[in-house]
This record gives structure tokens, sequence and C-alpha cells, in this order.
């Protein structure tokens, strides 16, 4: 017992109440860790996975959630994680980080149009995923905020939104709203996977559609570019200057709740304040440090999702698992029928459009990775098409976090009045 004492505090269970055991913030960072690295080795070691594009800390993370909830249930020990700080760290330096990777200039590569175009698209898609979420949560009597996470928040939004949300919904009185969010996003990369292929086939083979053989040079100039080294002295630079930008997101936040009856959380300020300082960095000709900004995305995402999930209540799921299906199968044609005939027709009806379209579908119900697992499958069978492989994707991302999040955070404030 006392080499337990030096992880945490145990606390007797007296006349039949469950002993529980409380780990300190350091033991839970241990515990985090591992969860990263179980989760890795299971990844690695798991194609389907692979396949599906799920993250590897939502795998281990709902293993030691379920191993948790079972030996709560048998009565044997309950266990509690100090993570608040830990959460609240890692969730605003990630978006912050989210919120750096928008550059204007890759935007204006683009093009005006297509960029115009493509936003257009996400915010409808985002809109139209809460409004029929939520008006099919009211027909069966699912909570709205917990609507709200199995619409855009967990299907384009992905885990992390979904996460993120899921805990100030339940500050808003929504219960277990972190575990349906995590649970909706884990379904929605795989349904984004299954449905995103047979779309962008469907439309190739509907029109006879072919892909520009001169297009493939594109593929050869980006096959020679090398990944970055990292170095010690610009990895602390550039931790140094996400924390300092993430700091400064507490300004932007106050300004964005300057606006009566809307509360934006603070994340969104930290996801604003990102952008603006890469914008001001390029326009000064400054280092972005873009290499280690994704380094520290990375890193921050892993610990959050792991710090998040371990500790998630599963349980909480069964009252509610048929209300969610129904939420979810709606989302699922929603992005069927739009991909289909939206997406497609609105970027072009060529062959860029139907592999856009199945893109669509992989962002749209889950991530980035499902996105471009989608229409690296139709480039390989079909031919290669380079604006949907670099532009696409990551302007979609990049559009939707920031509207995705700020709609969320008003959606949320007026339908808390509604439980």
């Amino acid at each position: 017992m006392n080499l337990l004492r030096c992880f945490g505090t145990f606390t007797a269970g007296a006349n039949g109440a469950l002993s529980l055991f409380k780990f300190d913030y350091l033991s839970t960072l241990g515990i985090a860790a591992i969860v990263i690295f179980v989760g890795r080795f299971i990844i690695k070691h798991c194609a389907l996975l692979r396949k599906y594009a799920i993250p590897a800390p939502v795998v281990s993370g709902l293993l030691f959630s379920a191993l948790v909830a079972w030996l709560r249930i048998k009565g044997i020990i309950g266990f509690q994680f100090d993570s608040k700080l830990m959460n609240d760290l890692c969730q605003n330096v990630f978006f912050m980080c989210v919120g750096y990777s928008f550059s204007s200039r890759m935007a204006k590569s683009a093009g005006p149009k297509l960029l115009l175009k493509i936003a257009f698209l996400v915010v409808l898609l985002t809109t139209a995923q809460d409004v029929i979420g939520v008006a099919i949560g009211f027909s069966v009597g699912l909570n709205p905020l917990l609507a709200l996470q199995c619409s855009s928040a967990s299907m384009s939004g992905g885990v992390g939104t979904a996460s993120a949300f899921g805990r100030i919904f339940e500050e808003m009185g929504a219960a277990g709203a972190v575990t349906v969010g995590v649970a909706a996003s884990t379904l929605g990369n795989i349904i984004g996977s299954l449905i995103g292929g047979p779309v962008g086939v469907a439309r190739i083979k509907c029109h006879g559609l072919r892909a520009d053989p001169a297009d493939g040079e594109a593929l050869e100039g980006m096959a020679d570019k090398k990944a970055p080294e990292l170095s010690n002295d610009r990895m602390v630079h550039a931790f140094a200057l996400a924390l300092l930008i993430t700091a400064l997101g507490l300004f932007c936040n106050m300004i964005l709740n300057s606006v009566k009856g809307i509360t934006i959380p603070k994340f969104i300020g930290c996801l604003f304040a990102g952008a603006i300082a890469r914008n001001l960095i390029e326009a000064c000709r400054g280092d972005t440090h873009l290499p280690e900004m994704n380094a520290i995305e990375h890193m921050f995402l892993d610990l959050y999702l792991a710090l998040i999930l371990m500790s998630i209540n599963i349980a909480a799921l069964a009252p509610i698992a048929g209300q969610m299906s129904v939420v979810l199968v709606g989302q699922t044609v929603l992005m069927a029928l739009f991909a289909y005939f939206i997406t497609f027709n609105v970027l072009g009806r060529d062959y860029g459009a139907a592999v856009m379209a199945a893109g669509n579908c992989g962002w749209g119900c889950g991530a980035g990775p499902n996105a471009l697992a989608n229409e690296k499958a139709i480039m390989d069978e079909y031919g290669w098409h380079s604006v949907a492989w670099v532009v696409y994707p990551s302007l979609c991302l990049l559009i939707n976090n920031i509207y995705n999040s700020t709609f969320l955070s008003i959606c949320g404030s007026i339908l808390a009045k509604f439980q």
C-alpha cells in the first residue's frame, strides 16, 4: 500500500461502498503514455484499423476505459484520474496548431473561384449535418446537445472536436456527451471510408470520366521532396512560439465572447490566434516552423485523446444507443447524397469532382486521412488528380475547423435551453 501512495490516493470503501484510487497528475500522464504506446502497437499490427484511419489513442483508450468500467461494475475498485489541467492545455495547444495550419497563400494558390466553392460546400454540409441531426434527435427524444455530438461535432469535426465539445456540453447538462461524441466519430470514420469509394466510382462510371494524363507530372514533382528534419533548437523555438500564441488566444476569446448570449469556448480563441499568427509571420517573411508545429499538433492531439478516452464512461451509451443509431443513419444518408449530387455538381462534374466527392465522404464523416485514403483508392485505379489530392482535403479541414467550432458554440448555447 505504501508503494501505491506514491502514485495517488487510495480511499477504502466503507459500508459496501466501492474503494477508489485517484492517480495524481504525473501518474495520470504515465498511464496516458501507456495508452498511446498500446494504441500504436495495435494499429501497427491491424490492417483493418489502418484502413479506416482510426486514431491509435481511440483504440487503446476505449479498451482501457472498458477495463476500468468492468472493474467498477464488478465492485472490485474504481479509478479516477487527475487530468483536468493537462486536458485543458492539450486541447488549447492542439486547436492553436489547427488554426496555425491555415495559410492565406495556400488559399490563393487554389484560386478564388475554387476556394469559394469549397468554402460554400463546407459551410453547407456542416450546417446541414447539425440541422438534420438535431431534427432527428428531437423526433426520437434524444438530448439536443447529444444530437449535436452525433452531427457535425463528430462527423465533419472528428474525434478531437467531439471530445472538446463533449466536455462543454457535459457542463451544460448533457451527461455522457464525451462518450457519445467519441463513439459517433469512431463509427463516422468507418462510415466515411465505406461510402466514399462507391460514391466516386459511381460518378466516374455514370459519366464515363477519365483522368488527365498530364496531371501525373505533379505527382513526380512531389515525390522528390524529402521529409523535413527536426532539430533541437528549432523544436524549442517552435514550442515556445506555440505556447505564446496559445496564450494570446485568450485575447481572441475575449473578443469573440463580446457577443451577448453566445459563449465561445477558450480553444476557439486559440484556433483564431493560430490562424492570425501564421499569416502575420508569413506577411513579415518570418520562419513559420511548420514541420515543428505539425509535430507539436500530433503530440498534443494524441495526449489529449488518451487523457479523455481512458476516463470516459462507456456504460453511458447503453440507454441511448438506439437513438444514436437513428441519428447516425440519417448522417450517413445525408453524406452520401450530398457528395453524390451537390459536391460533384458544384465542383465541376468532371473527373476531379468525382475524386473530391469521394474525399468529401472521408472528411465529412471522420477525418482528413479518410479523405486522402478514399481519393487514393480511386486514383490508384483511374488516375491522378493534383487539385483533389493537394488542395481539396487541406482546405476543407481548415475551413471546417474554423466554421464548425464557431457554429457548434452558437448552437450549443441555444440548444442548452431546450434540454
